[in-house]
């Protein structure tokens, strides 16, 4: 589990090779593409059917039954339907769950996709008995001593553009390495950055050290980021999105800042 996510239940996860084959149904959620599932991909060729749950505006619908409704503000808000429609039930742990993934989806109920619907959710699951204090507090306040260095050298090269509206900086192995902790530590960076209220765009470059480079794009709702990353063989929403490239920190730049031009 992330190090932000550990308070959660994780009984039920297991690693993909432990994973039996054949499968009669593999349920893949919150996945824009195939690529999101990384190792996990293999699984799709020994599955009878694959059904796809997202809310990711660029996927294109892979698997043998896609639901994808790109206006929810989180997928764990369409499972929490689902499980209604189903009459399945929610204990404390699956409230849990689903608050977490509701509140981080929604950037703690502040993105515009943040409708009344997600409030009535919220609402039931405080009345199960989540405690949103705890679960803000484990997943947005606390993070290792060594998150304060890295987030240092990050904003240390942030640059601005202003004529482009753009905000941007890297993240390389050398900070993670110096700083002892894993790059899901450090996921939050990108919210650091696009606070700089000159600029609509914000973007953070991630060396994955083998030629290529990861993006994350975050938009103030002007710009399209979802169809940024899209052109550059990503995907995401309007307002957040990323990219990976088998480019340079600096040619990725160079490619955003030629889509935002």
């Amino acid at each position: 589990m992330p190090h932000q996510l550990r308070f959660l239940t994780d009984e039920a996860l297991v690693p993909v090779s432990a994973v039996p084959t054949p499968l009669d149904v593999l349920v893949v959620v919150d996945c824009g593409d195939l690529d999101r599932l990384g190792t996990a991909g293999a699984l799709v060729e020994h599955s009878g059917s694959v059904v796809v749950i997202d809310h990711h505006r660029t996927n294109d619908g892979f698997g043998d039954l896609a639901w994808i409704e790109p206006d929810a503000a989180a997928t764990a808000q369409m499972v929490h339907r689902l499980l209604a429609h189903l009459e399945w039930g929610e204990g404390p742990e699956v409230a849990e769950a689903l608050y977490t993934g509701i509140v981080t989806d929604t950037g703690r109920f502040q993105y515009s996709s943040t409708s009344p619907e997600v409030h009535r959710i919220a609402a039931e699951m405080l009345e199960a008995g989540v405690r949103p204090d705890e679960v803000n507090r484990r997943v947005f306040e606390e993070s290792p001593f060594a998150y304060l260095q890295v987030a240092g050298a990050v904003l240390g090269r942030a640059r601005l553009e202003p004529e482009l509206g753009l905000v941007w900086s890297t993240l390389t192995a050398a900070d993670l390495d110096s700083a002892g902790i894993g790059y899901e530590a450090a996921d939050g960076l990108i919210d650091l950055i696009r606070v700089a209220e000159e600029a609509g765009v914000a973007c953070l470059l991630r060396d994955l050290g083998d030629g290529r480079t990861k993006g994350s794009l975050r938009s103030r709702g002007e710009v399209d980021v979802g169809s940024i990353a899209a052109s550059l063989g990503g995907g995401g929403h309007h307002n957040a999105a990323g990219f990976t490239l088998r480019v340079s920190a600096d040619e990725a730049i160079e490619q955003v800042r030629k889509a935002l031009a």
